[in-house]
């Protein structure tokens, strides 16, 4: 396949700010000549894991309130990596604040971009096995509800009405597949 030159940014302008986010414009100009003004979120180094827990023969979900769509929801225990931990250490330690277990075993999956034309935020997928009571505080507002989910109807998830978000489902295949493979 032919590498693609990437199109030159010409300007980058920071226009709107929020508590958490900044929006930029950039202006950019492709090898054909082609100029775009997009938009973005401007860019971070922090990233994010998400956590397919495995207890019992059955998966860990939590329920909690998503903002975005003004609903509960449930997925994965997930988080943001703090500043000197590596994906490993921030996933036992969202374990422990968001379903009350540690982990003896964790293994990266997979590192994912999320919605790659706005944030150059990455994801983190962990599975974790070996799993022993260990709570620690989180920053959630309300206490998050536990969902146990066998394993052998998995895939059944996706039919669930409140199972939607794209990073728990992602994280699904890629648990399933690494379960099918390490039999």
């Amino acid at each position: 396949m032919k590498a693609l030159k990437k199109p030159n940014i010409l300007n980058i302008d920071n226009i709107a700010r929020s508590q958490l986010f900044q929006i930029q414009s950039v202006n950019l100009e492709f090898s054909n000549g082609e100029k775009r003004t997009y938009e973005r979120m401007k860019p971070a180094n922090r990233e994010a894991v998400m956590i397919v827990p495995i207890i019992d023969d059955n998966l860990i979900l939590i329920r909690e309130y998503a903002v975005g769509i003004e609903n509960y929801d449930f997925g994965f225990p997930k988080g943001a990596i703090d500043p000197g931990e590596n994906a490993l250490q921030a996933a036992n330690r969202e374990l422990k604040e968001e379903i009350g277990y540690g982990a003896h075993s964790l293994i990266e999956l997979a590192k994912l971009s999320m919605a790659p034309s706005y944030f150059s935020s990455k994801m983190n997928i962990v599975i974790a096995h070996d799993l022993y009571p260990e709570q620690l505080e989180g920053d959630e507002p309300e206490p998050l509800i536990q969902i146990r989910w066998p394993i052998a109807k998995m895939m059944d998830l996706l039919d669930h009405p409140d199972f939607t978000e794209a990073r728990s489902v992602s994280a699904l295949f890629l648990a399933h597949r690494y379960l099918l493979q390490n039999k």
